[in-house]
């Protein structure tokens, strides 16, 4: 583990986020869920998947 990340929790611990900022962060979350979700159901679009170009053929 990275020790910068020991000091963030430290000093995270000692004065914890706003409840606003806490909740900004659990709704970034949640609509990300809902978009992941949304892609499980329906699928990804076919306009937005990229063509695989053909591999090139060498000549034996």
């Amino acid at each position: 583990m990275n020790p910068m990340h020991l000091l963030r929790a430290a000093r995270w611990a000692r004065k914890p986020p706003s409840a606003k900022r806490v909740k900004l962060v659990l709704g970034v979350v949640a609509i990300c869920l809902v978009l992941v979700a949304i892609e499980h159901v329906v699928g990804w679009p076919e306009a937005l998947t990229i063509e695989s170009p053909r591999k090139p053929v060498l000549p034996r």
